[in-house]
Protein backbone atom coordinates (compact mmCIF):
# COMPACT_ATOMS: atom_id res chain seq x y z
CA UNK A 1 0.00 0.00 0.00
CA UNK A 2 1.06 3.70 -1.13
CA UNK A 3 0.05 7.32 0.19
CA UNK A 4 -0.07 9.78 -2.97
CA UNK A 5 1.38 12.78 -1.57
CA UNK A 6 1.40 16.19 -3.75
CA UNK A 7 4.44 18.31 -4.06
CA UNK A 8 4.32 21.84 -5.04
CA UNK A 9 6.44 24.28 -7.07
CA UNK A 10 5.35 27.82 -6.01
CA UNK A 11 8.86 29.09 -7.91
CA UNK A 12 7.36 28.10 -10.93
CA UNK A 13 4.25 28.83 -10.12
CA UNK A 14 2.41 25.83 -10.81
CA UNK A 15 1.78 22.29 -9.55
CA UNK A 16 3.53 19.23 -9.84
CA UNK A 17 1.80 16.41 -8.75
CA UNK A 18 4.82 13.27 -7.65
CA UNK A 19 3.71 9.94 -6.10
CA UNK A 20 6.14 9.10 -2.98
CA UNK A 21 5.48 5.92 -1.81
CA UNK A 22 5.28 5.05 2.21
CA UNK A 23 4.84 1.30 3.14
CA UNK A 24 2.00 1.29 5.84
CA UNK A 25 2.45 -1.44 8.20
CA UNK A 26 -0.21 -4.22 7.51
CA UNK A 27 -1.26 -7.20 9.34
CA UNK A 28 -2.25 -9.14 6.42
CA UNK A 29 0.09 -12.10 6.18
CA UNK A 30 2.98 -12.41 3.75
CA UNK A 31 2.96 -15.67 3.01
CA UNK A 32 -0.76 -17.46 4.38
CA UNK A 33 -3.67 -17.74 2.33
CA UNK A 34 -5.92 -14.90 3.52
CA UNK A 35 -9.28 -13.71 2.45
CA UNK A 36 -8.95 -10.53 -0.28
CA UNK A 37 -11.96 -8.63 2.12
CA UNK A 38 -14.03 -9.40 4.57
CA UNK A 39 -14.53 -12.71 6.10
CA UNK A 40 -13.21 -16.14 5.53
CA UNK A 41 -13.83 -19.35 7.80
CA UNK A 42 -13.93 -23.23 6.70
CA UNK A 43 -11.87 -24.34 3.48
CA UNK A 44 -13.02 -26.72 1.33
CA UNK A 45 -11.19 -29.25 -0.29
CA UNK A 46 -9.44 -28.35 -2.86
CA UNK A 47 -9.53 -30.66 -6.26
CA UNK A 48 -6.73 -30.42 -9.36
CA UNK A 49 -7.42 -29.83 -12.27
CA UNK A 50 -6.37 -28.21 -15.91
CA UNK A 51 -3.24 -27.98 -14.20
CA UNK A 52 -4.26 -26.07 -11.02
CA UNK A 53 -5.44 -26.82 -7.64
CA UNK A 54 -9.02 -24.83 -7.66
CA UNK A 55 -9.70 -23.75 -3.39
CA UNK A 56 -13.34 -23.30 -2.34
CA UNK A 57 -13.86 -21.28 1.23
CA UNK A 58 -16.85 -19.76 3.29
CA UNK A 59 -16.77 -16.44 2.48
CA UNK A 60 -18.74 -13.62 3.58
CA UNK A 61 -19.07 -10.53 1.64
CA UNK A 62 -21.31 -8.51 3.95
CA UNK A 63 -19.11 -9.07 7.32
CA UNK A 64 -19.32 -7.64 9.87
CA UNK A 65 -22.81 -6.44 9.47
CA UNK A 66 -24.60 -8.93 7.58
CA UNK A 67 -24.77 -12.56 7.64
CA UNK A 68 -24.44 -15.78 5.62
CA UNK A 69 -21.71 -17.43 3.65
CA UNK A 70 -20.75 -18.11 0.35
CA UNK A 71 -18.23 -20.30 -1.75
CA UNK A 72 -15.59 -17.87 -3.39
CA UNK A 73 -12.92 -20.15 -5.51
CA UNK A 74 -9.14 -19.17 -5.72
CA UNK A 75 -6.55 -21.06 -7.57
CA UNK A 76 -2.85 -22.10 -8.04
CA UNK A 77 -0.40 -24.12 -9.70
CA UNK A 78 1.88 -24.24 -6.42
CA UNK A 79 -0.54 -23.93 -3.22
CA UNK A 80 1.42 -20.85 -2.35
CA UNK A 81 0.75 -18.43 -4.68
CA UNK A 82 -3.20 -17.59 -5.13
CA UNK A 83 -5.24 -16.02 -7.80
CA UNK A 84 -8.90 -14.82 -6.23
CA UNK A 85 -11.20 -16.12 -9.10
CA UNK A 86 -14.37 -14.39 -6.95
CA UNK A 87 -17.85 -16.08 -5.93
CA UNK A 88 -18.64 -19.69 -7.57
CA UNK A 89 -21.88 -19.80 -5.07
CA UNK A 90 -23.83 -17.18 -4.02
CA UNK A 91 -25.64 -17.41 -1.05
CA UNK A 92 -29.63 -16.55 -0.55
CA UNK A 93 -30.10 -17.77 -4.37
CA UNK A 94 -32.27 -20.28 -4.06
CA UNK A 95 -35.20 -20.98 -0.94
CA UNK A 96 -32.63 -22.59 1.03
CA UNK A 97 -30.51 -20.23 3.02
CA UNK A 98 -26.63 -19.69 1.94
CA UNK A 99 -24.31 -22.65 1.36
CA UNK A 100 -22.59 -24.22 4.37
CA UNK A 101 -19.52 -26.44 4.32
CA UNK A 102 -19.25 -29.31 1.87
CA UNK A 103 -17.08 -30.75 -1.02
CA UNK A 104 -16.17 -30.66 -4.35
CA UNK A 105 -15.45 -33.84 -6.85
CA UNK A 106 -14.45 -33.97 -10.35
CA UNK A 107 -17.08 -36.23 -12.34
CA UNK A 108 -14.95 -37.75 -14.80
CA UNK A 109 -17.33 -40.39 -15.77
CA UNK A 110 -20.08 -39.01 -16.13
CA UNK A 111 -21.95 -40.76 -12.84
CA UNK A 112 -24.45 -37.93 -11.84
CA UNK A 113 -25.55 -37.13 -15.78
CA UNK A 114 -24.18 -33.19 -15.96
CA UNK A 115 -21.60 -34.37 -18.42
CA UNK A 116 -18.45 -36.19 -18.19
CA UNK A 117 -15.63 -33.82 -16.02
CA UNK A 118 -18.70 -31.91 -14.32
CA UNK A 119 -17.69 -30.48 -10.89
CA UNK A 120 -19.96 -31.40 -8.57
CA UNK A 121 -20.36 -29.99 -4.81
CA UNK A 122 -22.39 -31.61 -2.09
CA UNK A 123 -23.07 -29.35 0.79
CA UNK A 124 -25.29 -28.27 3.91
CA UNK A 125 -27.78 -25.21 3.61
CA UNK A 126 -30.30 -24.74 6.32
CA UNK A 127 -33.33 -26.03 4.09
CA UNK A 128 -36.41 -23.73 4.07
CA UNK A 129 -38.23 -26.45 6.08
CA UNK A 130 -37.73 -25.40 9.26
CA UNK A 131 -33.71 -24.51 8.78
CA UNK A 132 -32.87 -28.17 8.86
CA UNK A 133 -29.32 -28.97 7.90
CA UNK A 134 -29.86 -31.00 4.80
CA UNK A 135 -27.70 -31.86 2.10
CA UNK A 136 -28.14 -30.06 -1.39
CA UNK A 137 -26.37 -30.72 -4.76
CA UNK A 138 -24.52 -27.52 -6.65
CA UNK A 139 -23.04 -28.49 -10.33
CA UNK A 140 -20.67 -26.77 -12.79
CA UNK A 141 -20.06 -27.26 -16.40
CA UNK A 142 -17.73 -24.26 -16.75
CA UNK A 143 -14.68 -25.87 -15.14
CA UNK A 144 -15.82 -24.52 -11.38
CA UNK A 145 -15.89 -20.82 -12.14
CA UNK A 146 -19.77 -21.15 -10.67
CA UNK A 147 -22.27 -23.83 -10.44
CA UNK A 148 -25.91 -24.03 -10.65
CA UNK A 149 -28.59 -25.89 -8.32
CA UNK A 150 -29.59 -28.86 -8.95
CA UNK A 151 -32.48 -28.87 -7.19
CA UNK A 152 -34.61 -26.70 -4.39
CA UNK A 153 -35.42 -30.17 -2.99
CA UNK A 154 -32.54 -31.72 -0.63
CA UNK A 155 -30.98 -34.80 -1.83
CA UNK A 156 -30.11 -36.15 1.30
CA UNK A 157 -32.92 -34.80 3.77
CA UNK A 158 -32.60 -34.77 7.56
CA UNK A 159 -33.56 -37.68 9.24
CA UNK A 160 -34.63 -36.41 12.59
CA UNK A 161 -31.30 -35.19 13.85
CA UNK A 162 -30.25 -31.18 14.88
CA UNK A 163 -26.35 -31.94 13.57
CA UNK A 164 -26.68 -33.10 9.79
CA UNK A 165 -23.94 -31.67 7.93
CA UNK A 166 -20.41 -30.62 6.30
CA UNK A 167 -20.49 -33.85 3.72
CA UNK A 168 -17.28 -35.15 2.26
CA UNK A 169 -17.53 -36.93 -0.55
CA UNK A 170 -14.27 -39.22 -2.09
CA UNK A 171 -14.77 -42.06 -4.76
CA UNK A 172 -13.47 -45.35 -3.63
CA UNK A 173 -11.29 -47.19 -5.75
CA UNK A 174 -11.43 -50.65 -4.17
CA UNK A 175 -15.68 -50.55 -3.79
CA UNK A 176 -16.13 -48.38 -7.24
CA UNK A 177 -18.67 -46.23 -5.97
CA UNK A 178 -18.55 -42.93 -4.42
CA UNK A 179 -18.64 -42.96 -0.43
CA UNK A 180 -19.40 -39.62 2.09
CA UNK A 181 -18.51 -38.84 5.46
CA UNK A 182 -21.12 -37.23 7.44
CA UNK A 183 -20.94 -35.10 10.85
CA UNK A 184 -24.23 -36.30 12.93
CA UNK A 185 -23.58 -34.92 16.43
CA UNK A 186 -20.83 -37.21 17.83
CA UNK A 187 -21.00 -39.47 15.54
CA UNK A 188 -19.45 -39.70 11.67
CA UNK A 189 -22.12 -41.45 9.66
CA UNK A 190 -21.15 -43.21 6.55
CA UNK A 191 -22.92 -43.16 2.82
CA UNK A 192 -22.66 -44.58 -0.87
CA UNK A 193 -23.95 -43.98 -4.02
CA UNK A 194 -23.46 -44.71 -8.01
CA UNK A 195 -24.85 -41.33 -9.30
CA UNK A 196 -23.86 -38.49 -6.21
CA UNK A 197 -27.53 -37.79 -6.20
CA UNK A 198 -29.46 -41.08 -4.86
CA UNK A 199 -27.38 -42.14 -1.16
CA UNK A 200 -27.85 -45.04 1.62
CA UNK A 201 -26.56 -45.01 4.35
CA UNK A 202 -24.30 -47.98 5.64
CA UNK A 203 -22.94 -47.28 9.17
CA UNK A 204 -21.71 -44.77 11.84
CA UNK A 205 -18.67 -44.01 13.97
CA UNK A 206 -18.89 -43.03 17.33
CA UNK A 207 -16.70 -40.55 18.98
CA UNK A 208 -15.79 -40.45 22.48
CA UNK A 209 -14.99 -37.31 24.62
CA UNK A 210 -14.35 -35.07 21.62
CA UNK A 211 -18.00 -33.00 21.43
CA UNK A 212 -19.89 -32.36 18.43
CA UNK A 213 -17.52 -33.69 15.30
CA UNK A 214 -17.27 -31.39 11.83
CA UNK A 215 -15.70 -31.33 8.64
CA UNK A 216 -15.18 -35.19 8.46
CA UNK A 217 -12.44 -36.63 6.16
CA UNK A 218 -11.84 -39.99 5.26
CA UNK A 219 -8.43 -41.22 2.54
CA UNK A 220 -6.12 -44.03 2.33
CA UNK A 221 -2.81 -43.44 2.89
CA UNK A 222 0.49 -46.12 2.06
CA UNK A 223 2.57 -46.22 5.50
CA UNK A 224 5.99 -46.06 5.63
CA UNK A 225 6.22 -49.87 6.06
CA UNK A 226 4.41 -50.13 3.20
CA UNK A 227 0.48 -50.69 4.28
CA UNK A 228 -2.17 -49.23 2.63
CA UNK A 229 -4.38 -47.70 5.86
CA UNK A 230 -7.70 -45.87 6.06
CA UNK A 231 -7.45 -42.04 8.13
CA UNK A 232 -10.75 -41.30 9.29
CA UNK A 233 -10.57 -37.51 10.57
CA UNK A 234 -12.86 -34.79 11.77
CA UNK A 235 -12.43 -31.19 13.60
CA UNK A 236 -13.38 -32.05 17.26
CA UNK A 237 -13.17 -30.24 20.31
CA UNK A 238 -11.19 -32.16 23.20
CA UNK A 239 -11.13 -28.99 25.66
CA UNK A 240 -12.77 -31.07 28.58
CA UNK A 241 -10.45 -33.22 28.55
CA UNK A 242 -7.31 -31.51 27.98
CA UNK A 243 -7.04 -32.52 24.54
CA UNK A 244 -6.65 -29.94 21.27
CA UNK A 245 -9.83 -28.43 19.77
CA UNK A 246 -8.43 -29.31 16.27
CA UNK A 247 -7.98 -32.21 13.81
CA UNK A 248 -8.68 -35.57 15.56
CA UNK A 249 -7.87 -38.16 13.25
CA UNK A 250 -8.20 -42.38 13.39
CA UNK A 251 -5.78 -45.01 11.27
CA UNK A 252 -7.87 -48.20 10.76
CA UNK A 253 -9.47 -50.72 8.08
CA UNK A 254 -12.73 -49.23 5.70
CA UNK A 255 -14.87 -52.15 4.11
CA UNK A 256 -16.73 -49.58 1.34
CA UNK A 257 -19.28 -49.41 4.20
CA UNK A 258 -18.00 -49.87 7.76
CA UNK A 259 -15.06 -47.98 9.58
CA UNK A 260 -13.16 -50.05 12.58
CA UNK A 261 -10.18 -48.03 13.84
CA UNK A 262 -7.00 -49.37 15.26
CA UNK A 263 -7.86 -47.55 18.40
CA UNK A 264 -10.89 -45.63 20.11
CA UNK A 265 -8.53 -42.89 21.34
CA UNK A 266 -7.74 -40.40 18.22
CA UNK A 267 -4.59 -38.74 17.65
CA UNK A 268 -4.27 -34.89 17.08
CA UNK A 269 -3.00 -33.06 13.67
CA UNK A 270 -2.12 -30.36 15.74
CA UNK A 271 -2.17 -29.35 19.23
CA UNK A 272 -2.06 -25.51 18.48
CA UNK A 273 -5.29 -23.60 19.35
CA UNK A 274 -6.11 -22.02 16.14
CA UNK A 275 -6.27 -25.23 13.16
CA UNK A 276 -9.98 -25.89 12.68
CA UNK A 277 -12.35 -27.23 9.72
CA UNK A 278 -8.92 -28.60 7.89
CA UNK A 279 -9.41 -30.53 5.16
CA UNK A 280 -6.70 -32.63 3.13
CA UNK A 281 -6.56 -33.73 -0.26
CA UNK A 282 -4.65 -35.15 -2.83
CA UNK A 283 -1.25 -34.48 -4.99
CA UNK A 284 -2.70 -33.71 -8.54
CA UNK A 285 0.39 -33.85 -9.46
CA UNK A 286 1.58 -37.44 -8.93
CA UNK A 287 0.27 -40.54 -10.17
CA UNK A 288 0.96 -42.50 -6.32
CA UNK A 289 -1.71 -40.46 -4.58
CA UNK A 290 -1.52 -42.72 -1.42
CA UNK A 291 2.20 -41.85 -0.61
CA UNK A 292 1.59 -38.75 0.68
CA UNK A 293 -1.75 -35.71 0.40
CA UNK A 294 -1.67 -32.31 1.44
CA UNK A 295 -3.50 -30.81 4.49
CA UNK A 296 -5.04 -27.17 5.13
CA UNK A 297 -7.07 -25.15 7.81
CA UNK A 298 -8.81 -22.13 8.94
CA UNK A 299 -6.36 -20.36 11.24
CA UNK A 300 -8.49 -19.47 13.84
CA UNK A 301 -11.05 -20.19 17.06
CA UNK A 302 -14.70 -19.71 17.23
CA UNK A 303 -14.41 -18.56 21.32
CA UNK A 304 -12.69 -15.97 19.64
CA UNK A 305 -12.99 -15.43 15.75
CA UNK A 306 -13.75 -11.74 15.52
CA UNK A 307 -11.37 -10.60 17.83
CA UNK A 308 -8.99 -9.79 15.38
CA UNK A 309 -6.45 -6.71 14.85
CA UNK A 310 -6.88 -7.06 10.83
CA UNK A 311 -10.67 -5.91 10.87
CA UNK A 312 -9.00 -2.86 10.73
CA UNK A 313 -7.67 -3.33 7.21
CA UNK A 314 -10.98 -4.84 6.37
CA UNK A 315 -10.56 -8.56 6.58
CA UNK A 316 -10.90 -11.38 8.85
CA UNK A 317 -9.45 -14.92 7.91
CA UNK A 318 -6.50 -16.56 7.15
CA UNK A 319 -5.15 -20.09 6.88
CA UNK A 320 -2.79 -22.56 7.47
CA UNK A 321 0.04 -22.99 5.47
CA UNK A 322 -0.22 -25.79 2.97
CA UNK A 323 1.23 -28.99 4.98
CA UNK A 324 2.51 -32.20 3.36
CA UNK A 325 1.43 -35.42 5.44
CA UNK A 326 2.95 -38.61 5.08
CA UNK A 327 1.65 -41.80 7.17
CA UNK A 328 4.35 -43.91 9.65
CA UNK A 329 4.21 -46.39 11.53
CA UNK A 330 5.22 -46.23 15.28
CA UNK A 331 7.19 -48.38 17.60
CA UNK A 332 4.18 -49.91 18.89
CA UNK A 333 2.70 -50.96 15.59
CA UNK A 334 -0.03 -48.47 15.78
CA UNK A 335 0.21 -45.64 12.83
CA UNK A 336 0.27 -41.86 13.10
CA UNK A 337 0.71 -38.72 10.28
CA UNK A 338 3.76 -36.73 10.61
CA UNK A 339 3.60 -33.11 9.19
CA UNK A 340 6.20 -30.80 6.81
CA UNK A 341 5.67 -27.67 5.19
CA UNK A 342 5.59 -27.72 1.15
CA UNK A 343 8.76 -27.68 -0.15
CA UNK A 344 7.23 -24.69 -2.51
CA UNK A 345 7.50 -22.37 0.30
CA UNK A 346 11.68 -22.78 -0.71
CA UNK A 347 10.60 -20.49 -3.69
CA UNK A 348 10.17 -17.46 -1.26
CA UNK A 349 13.58 -17.20 0.67
CA UNK A 350 15.00 -13.69 -0.16
CA UNK A 351 17.92 -14.16 2.39
CA UNK A 352 19.32 -17.20 4.67
CA UNK A 353 20.94 -16.58 8.34
CA UNK A 354 22.89 -19.16 9.99
CA UNK A 355 24.62 -20.18 13.83
CA UNK A 356 26.62 -23.57 13.54
CA UNK A 357 26.86 -23.93 17.72
CA UNK A 358 26.47 -21.97 20.19
CA UNK A 359 25.89 -22.69 24.02
CA UNK A 360 23.10 -20.59 26.47
CA UNK A 361 22.79 -20.59 29.93
CA UNK A 362 20.03 -18.02 30.23
CA UNK A 363 19.36 -16.11 27.56
CA UNK A 364 21.37 -14.83 24.16
CA UNK A 365 19.71 -12.33 21.74
CA UNK A 366 20.91 -13.26 17.79
CA UNK A 367 22.30 -10.18 15.80
CA UNK A 368 19.66 -11.29 13.33
CA UNK A 369 15.83 -10.21 12.95
CA UNK A 370 12.73 -10.96 11.33
CA UNK A 371 8.89 -11.19 11.16
CA UNK A 372 8.29 -13.54 8.41
CA UNK A 373 10.41 -16.61 8.14
CA UNK A 374 11.52 -20.31 9.11
CA UNK A 375 13.92 -21.48 11.71
CA UNK A 376 15.26 -24.39 12.10
CA UNK A 377 17.23 -25.38 15.03
CA UNK A 378 18.24 -28.39 16.71
CA UNK A 379 18.71 -27.99 20.49
CA UNK A 380 20.28 -30.72 22.90
CA UNK A 381 20.67 -31.25 26.71
CA UNK A 382 21.92 -32.87 29.99
CA UNK A 383 20.20 -31.30 32.95
CA UNK A 384 17.49 -28.38 32.27
CA UNK A 385 14.10 -27.33 33.34
CA UNK A 386 13.21 -25.18 29.92
CA UNK A 387 14.65 -24.20 27.22
CA UNK A 388 13.28 -22.19 23.47
CA UNK A 389 13.13 -19.22 21.48
CA UNK A 390 11.58 -16.01 22.24
CA UNK A 391 10.45 -14.99 18.74
CA UNK A 392 8.68 -11.62 17.35
CA UNK A 393 10.33 -10.05 20.87
CA UNK A 394 10.48 -6.30 21.24
CA UNK A 395 13.59 -4.41 21.75
CA UNK A 396 12.79 -4.24 25.51
CA UNK A 397 12.04 -7.62 25.41
CA UNK A 398 8.53 -7.26 27.14
CA UNK A 399 6.66 -8.55 24.30
CA UNK A 400 7.30 -12.04 22.71
CA UNK A 401 6.10 -15.51 21.74
CA UNK A 402 7.80 -18.64 23.33
CA UNK A 403 8.25 -21.51 21.85
CA UNK A 404 10.42 -24.36 23.87
CA UNK A 405 10.32 -27.69 25.80
CA UNK A 406 9.44 -27.90 29.40
CA UNK A 407 10.99 -30.29 30.82
CA UNK A 408 9.97 -30.33 33.69
CA UNK A 409 6.61 -30.82 32.93
CA UNK A 410 7.21 -33.48 29.61
CA UNK A 411 5.36 -31.03 27.12
CA UNK A 412 6.28 -29.13 24.03
CA UNK A 413 4.85 -25.59 23.79
CA UNK A 414 3.90 -22.37 22.42
CA UNK A 415 3.44 -19.65 24.82
CA UNK A 416 1.38 -16.45 23.59
CA UNK A 417 1.24 -14.53 27.06
CA UNK A 418 3.76 -11.59 26.77
CA UNK A 419 2.68 -11.02 22.71
CA UNK A 420 -0.75 -9.73 21.62
CA UNK A 421 -2.92 -12.28 20.94
CA UNK A 422 -6.66 -13.17 20.31
CA UNK A 423 -7.95 -14.78 23.45
CA UNK A 424 -8.97 -11.48 25.69
CA UNK A 425 -10.24 -14.27 28.32
CA UNK A 426 -6.69 -15.21 29.09
CA UNK A 427 -7.76 -19.00 29.07
CA UNK A 428 -5.91 -20.34 25.83
CA UNK A 429 -2.34 -18.34 26.26
CA UNK A 430 -0.11 -21.70 26.20
CA UNK A 431 -0.52 -24.98 23.67
CA UNK A 432 1.05 -27.26 25.39
CA UNK A 433 1.90 -31.20 23.26
CA UNK A 434 3.37 -34.50 24.97
CA UNK A 435 7.05 -34.71 24.81
CA UNK A 436 9.10 -37.59 25.68
CA UNK A 437 12.14 -35.59 27.47
CA UNK A 438 14.07 -38.97 28.10
CA UNK A 439 15.75 -38.18 24.68
CA UNK A 440 17.38 -34.69 25.79
CA UNK A 441 17.09 -33.69 22.28
CA UNK A 442 14.96 -31.82 19.75
CA UNK A 443 14.29 -30.70 16.12
CA UNK A 444 12.62 -27.40 15.80
CA UNK A 445 10.91 -26.23 12.20
CA UNK A 446 8.88 -22.83 13.30
CA UNK A 447 6.97 -20.46 10.58
CA UNK A 448 6.90 -17.46 11.53
CA UNK A 449 4.60 -14.70 9.57
CA UNK A 450 2.76 -11.45 10.62
CA UNK A 451 -0.03 -12.65 12.36
CA UNK A 452 1.17 -16.25 13.03
CA UNK A 453 3.34 -19.14 14.43
CA UNK A 454 3.30 -22.84 13.21
CA UNK A 455 5.57 -25.41 14.97
CA UNK A 456 7.37 -28.44 13.76
CA UNK A 457 8.21 -30.62 16.38
CA UNK A 458 10.97 -33.46 15.44
CA UNK A 459 9.72 -35.39 12.00
CA UNK A 460 6.73 -33.08 12.52
CA UNK A 461 4.33 -35.83 14.57
CA UNK A 462 3.60 -32.76 16.79
CA UNK A 463 2.72 -29.20 15.23
CA UNK A 464 1.53 -26.47 17.21
CA UNK A 465 -0.24 -23.35 14.90
CA UNK A 466 -1.17 -20.53 16.37
CA UNK A 467 -2.86 -16.96 16.01
CA UNK A 468 -0.15 -13.94 17.28
CA UNK A 469 -0.92 -10.23 16.70
CA UNK A 470 2.77 -8.79 17.38
CA UNK A 471 3.40 -4.92 16.76
CA UNK A 472 4.88 -4.80 13.98
CA UNK A 473 8.42 -3.67 14.86
CA UNK A 474 8.62 -6.29 17.22
CA UNK A 475 11.29 -8.92 15.14
CA UNK A 476 14.05 -10.50 17.80
CA UNK A 477 14.83 -13.64 18.37
CA UNK A 478 16.46 -14.73 21.86
CA UNK A 479 17.44 -17.89 22.68
CA UNK A 480 16.93 -19.10 26.32
CA UNK A 481 17.09 -21.86 29.17
CA UNK A 482 15.92 -22.15 32.80
CA UNK A 483 18.05 -24.46 34.91
CA UNK A 484 20.73 -25.46 32.94
CA UNK A 485 22.85 -25.61 29.75
CA UNK A 486 21.63 -26.37 26.37
CA UNK A 487 23.62 -26.46 23.24
CA UNK A 488 21.47 -24.47 19.54
CA UNK A 489 23.17 -26.44 16.67
CA UNK A 490 22.28 -25.70 12.72
CA UNK A 491 20.26 -23.00 13.85
CA UNK A 492 19.11 -21.48 10.35
CA UNK A 493 16.82 -18.77 9.30
CA UNK A 494 15.39 -18.35 5.92
CA UNK A 495 13.74 -15.26 5.34
CA UNK A 496 10.43 -15.19 2.74
CA UNK A 497 9.23 -12.69 0.45
CA UNK A 498 5.79 -11.58 0.30
CA UNK A 499 3.70 -13.70 -2.53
Amino acid sequence: MTIGLVAYDLGKNKQEETIVSHPIPTTRASYHFTTPDKWKNDPQKPIYFDGKYHYYYLYNGDYPKGNGTEWRHATSTDLVHWTDEGVAIPKYTNRNGDPWSGSVVVDDTNTAGFGKGAIVAILTQPSADGGKQEQYLWYSTNRGKTFKSYSDAPIMPNPGTEDFRDPKVIWDDQSHKWVMTLAEGTKIGFYESNNLKDWHYTSGFNTVNIGIVECPDLYLLRADDGKLKWVLGASANGKATGKPNTYAYWTGEFNGKEFTPDHIEPHWLDYGFDWYGAVTFEDGEVSDKYNHRYALAWMNNWDYAHNTPTLKEGFNGTDSIVRQIKLKQDGDQSYSLVSQPIEALNKLISSKNSVQQIKVNGSTTLDMTGDTYQLEADISWSDIKNVGLRLRESKDTTRHVDVGIYVEGQYAYVNRASIGQPDKSKRYLESKAPFDVKKKKVHLKILVDKTSIEVFIDDGKVVISNEIFPEMNDKGITLFTEGGTAIFTNVVIKHFNKV
